[in-house]
């Protein structure tokens, strides 16, 4: 007679259950409706429901017309300032402002972090101005920058810049500490030093840290150069979108308030999705992605 394993089908008469990783793959390969969708679809739909739901609050709620808008008003506001041209020259305005400014906030923290990992007092030095300067919310030295810049481009481009600077040096920074140490000895025993051994292994090493610190550095400076728009209204001979967000609502222009609204949602979406593409191109595609800051 066949000896019987002792297994527990055997005794059981049922299937053994399969291992947990197992369970989850298969419950990933099975999911729901809904997960089975792709990604566009079922954002797609979300979109939509969110934009049906602001249709039907704006309809059905009486809520005046000179607070809040339906999408079918926002649309038309928004077609026609992209066709006159006030919304592009508002955004051209703003986008160059805030280029401006995260490349000197680019700019600054390359230098700060080179210094801070190959001397010690630059370390002390960096360490003490973000641990001051990093949690001062950056619209706040727009008084100042007023003050010694004037009413001009180069006061927002200061606060840009400076709400860029901060968070984008921590993360690198950051990124060069966690840098394994037999990476670092690997080209010091090459004889590699000083610049030489940050440029060639210490910045590759935290790319992930850097990509996370500019995708940061975005956010801080997108939302510093709006708020100071708001703020500080028009310099030179055009305002940005906060300008004309806040000149909209000065007219009771209500759906240019919402269409400047939208503008920017658009851009920040299109930012991550390039930030998202550069992250796949490069951190993704090289086995980096553990070592990003989260």
């Amino acid at each position: 007679m066949p000896d019987v394993p002792d297994t527990p089908e055997a005794s059981t008469g049922a299937p053994a259950a399969a291992p947990a990783g197992e369970r989850a793959a298969d419950t990933g390969r099975g999911g729901t409706p809904w997960s089975r969708l792709p990604t566009w679809a079922r954002r797609t739909v979300v979109f939509a429901v969110l934009i049906a739901i602001w249709q039907a609050y704006a309809s059905l709620s009486g809520v005046s017309r000179f607070v809040f808008v339906g999408p079918a008003d926002v649309a038309e506001a928004f077609a026609r300032g992209w066709a006159n041209g006030d919304i592009a020259v508002a955004t051209a305005t703003t986008m160059r402002l805030l280029l401006t400014g995260m490349g000197i906030g680019i700019a600054l923290t390359v230098v700060l972090t080179v210094a801070a990992t190959t001397t010690k007092i630059g370390d002390d030095v960096l360490t003490l101005l973000t641990s001051m300067i990093n949690p001062l919310p950056s619209v706040a030295v727009l008084p100042l920058a007023i003050l010694w810049f004037g009413l001009t481009d180069s006061a927002l481009v200061f606060v840009t810049a400076n709400a860029v600077l901060w968070p984008m040096t921590v993360n690198v920074s950051m990124g060069f500490r966690t840098v394994p140490a037999t990476i670092t000895m690997v080209g010091r025993n090459l004889g590699l030093r000083g610049w030489r051994l940050t440029r060639d292994v210490l910045m590759p090493a935290a790319l992930p840290h850097a990509i996370a610190g500019l995708k940061t550095g975005w956010a801080f400076g997108w939302r510093t150069i709006i708020a100071a728009e708001l703020v500080f209204g028009v310099a030179g001979a055009h305002g940005g979108l906060g300008f004309f967000i806040n000149n909209s609502r000065y007219f009771a222009r209500i759906p240019d308030v919402f269409a400047g609204l939208v503008t920017i949602a658009v851009i920040g979406i299109a930012f991550d999705l390039v930030f998202g593409w550069v992250e796949r191109r490069t951190v993704g595609r090289w086995g980096m992605k553990e070592g990003a800051a989260i």
